[in-house]
């Protein structure tokens, strides 16, 4: 998270130059850390985003407010008393740490005119919004109470004097000298020292300025910087891994991140609130998977065992046949049996050794003969139905591995929900509590058009798969599935027309992607007619069969148009 001094003191100047003399006329909480100020500027209204949320701390424009709790809690509400109709004075950062000031001129329970601060830390899980009476310096309020059994250092609390985090020693960058400069960076481990010794650096700011290598330089390129941030000459961008899920931002660029996509913004903000809310997105898509993974995972391994232990059984079932063996040698020769005899020595007429053969001497030699029959008999039912259960049970390894395939590769949480659903059904999840409002509607198949104008409709789990093959598709449609990976039925719909070879390759491309070799330089996909696509009877969702097949070796991709079905 780059929210570090220098993205702070960016941020200050632009939410300064816009929210200056603005009125705050509405106040909300939409979580119990983070805050919206409705506020009216002679520009037009704004909205001022503040969070003290360990995960995404900071303050920054948004276009549009998050959902709103129906009733407001009681920082909102003493906000709001407090707030209300007052005008921000200004917007400040503390020195160059990641503190930022709101002035506010107010007026009092006698209309007497006031003023009050906010006050946001920006420091990870020790973030907090706090509310200050300048008149009295005392603390008014505090999003997130800091009291003597939490922190014995520095209490924040209702009625005590505001006191701002320990500096440690830190020299703000706004006050570095050659001198400074010098004694910082003269430790073997620069960058390090560096973090330790200025205000407001995060370690990748500190990376940077590092490999510059002498001092001179360093604090060249903090002056460069500052003159940056007073004319507002900077360049937010946030970055990008391969998967498009972004992995920090800032406000300047950072060579640490060379080599990755970068998006560019206008404002400090803009970035912010891409950054943050993508990010989000990423996160909640995770918790969403790992939980189905994790259950996917488990149901994997136990059918894995069972498929273990199945196999030991047919290969104990397997050795049986020597039961066969010594019936038919017990009945050829019950003229050399003798009763209450326990151990019998025969000529194997097959291969002419000689076999012992245990008895049971409270049997007849008829009976023993029967016994051993029997058991034959008993083994070969065995092996029917071990094979039978191996083969339900290997179906289900595939299916299984199936749905973690689209675990891995979706990046649509409806479709996890989706995915859920379909574990309901198929009995490896238990059903939640409140059952799924069915007024959510059907999560429906991702469509994409070709280059050249076809539809091009992807199953996004099993159950997709099976509806856009069986039952959408028309018989001369063209399906497409990755081979030897599992992934999605993806089917490109001809509505009567030829298909065009650029609307093959990109269905191809498309199905690729939409499959575990994603990741993969290229692949093989199959593809063939809507008709020669089986289902086989009972077989698990998702699960068919294809003949008349041709393979193209293919790069997954990305369509570039897409649309919802």
């Amino acid at each position: 998270m780059a929210f570090d001094g220098i993205v702070t003191a960016a941020v200050a100047r632009e939410l300064d130059k816009a929210c200056k003399m603005g009125k705050i006329e509405k106040i909300y909480q939409p979580d119990k850390d983070e805050l919206i100020f409705h506020v009216h500027t002679p520009n037009g209204n704004l909205k001022l985003y503040l969070s003290s949320n360990p995960n995404h701390p900071g303050a920054y424009l948004v276009p549009q407010s998050p959902l709103n709790p129906q009733e407001p809690g009681s920082f909102c509400m003493l906000l709001r008393k407090h707030l209300l109709s007052s005008r921000i004075s200004s917007i400040v950062q503390k020195d160059s740490e990641r503190i930022m000031e709101i002035l506010l001129e107010t007026r009092d329970e006698m209309g007497f005119r006031t003023n009050k601060k906010i006050i946001l830390e920006i420091m990870g899980k020790h973030s907090n919004i706090c509310l200050v009476d300048l008149e009295r310096d005392r603390i008014i309020d505090v999003i997130k109470r800091v009291p003597l059994d939490v922190s014995r250092e520095r209490q924040l609390l209702p009625g005590l004097p505001y006191e701002y985090p320990p500096t440690q020693g830190k020299v703000p960058f706004y006050s570095l000298t050659l001198q400074l400069m010098d004694k910082i960076s003269a430790s073997d481990d620069s960058a390090k020292h560096i973090l330790e010794s200025i205000q407001g650096i995060s370690p990748v700011i500190a990376y940077e300025i590092s490999r510059l290598g002498h001092t001179a330089a360093m604090l060249e390129w903090f002056q460069s910087l500052i003159q940056k941030l007073d004319q507002s000459e900077l360049s937010p961008r946030v970055y990008l891994d391969q998967e498009g899920a972004p992995v920090d931002f800032h406000v300047i660029p950072l060579s640490k991140y060379d080599g990755l996509t970068t998006i560019p913004f206008m404002t400090a903000s803009e970035a912010i609130g891409y950054y943050y809310t993508n990010r989000a997105s990423t996160d909640r898509l995770r918790q969403k998977s790992a939980g189905l993974q994790k259950s996917v995972s488990a149901a994997l391994k136990k059918n894995s065992l069972k498929q273990k232990r199945i196999s030991e059984d047919l290969q104990l079932a397997a050795e049986a046949e020597i039961y066969r063996l010594y019936g038919e040698l017990l009945t050829a020769n019950l003229h050399l049996l003798k009763p209450e005899t326990t151990i019998v020595s025969l000529t194997n007429y097959y291969n002419g050794e000689v076999m012992e053969i245990p008895l049971d001497k409270r049997l007849t030699p008829v009976q023993n003969a029967q016994t051993y029959y029997k058991k034959y008999a008993k083994s070969k039912r065995t092996i029917q139905e071990k094979n039978r259960m191996l083969i339900e049970t290997q179906s289900e390894y595939e299916y299984l591995l199936s749905v973690m395939a689209f675990l891995e590769i979706t990046r649509d949480p409806t479709v996890i929900d989706s995915i859920r659903e379909e574990l309901v059904e198929t009995g490896y999840l238990r059903s939640k509590k409140t059952p799924i409002s069915k007024k959510k509607g059907k999560v429906l198949p991702f469509r994409y058009s070709t280059s050249d104008g076809f539809s091009v409709l992807v199953g996004r789990n099993n159950k997709e798969n099976d509806e856009i093959t069986f039952h959408i598709a028309q018989r001369n449609d063209l399906w497409f599935h990755a081979k030897d990976y599992h992934g999605a039925h993806v089917v490109l719909m001809l509505d009567g027309k030829d298909a065009t070879l650029t609307a093959i390759g990109e269905a191809a491309e498309i199905a690729a992607f939409h499959s575990k070799g994603q990741s993969a330089d290229k692949i093989p996909v199959d593809f063939t007619r809507i008709r020669f696509v089986k289902k086989p009877q009972g077989s698990q969702p998702g699960k068919c069969i294809y003949t008349d097949q041709q393979t193209l070796y293919v790069k997954p991709r990305v369509p570039v148009s897409t649309g919802s079905s």
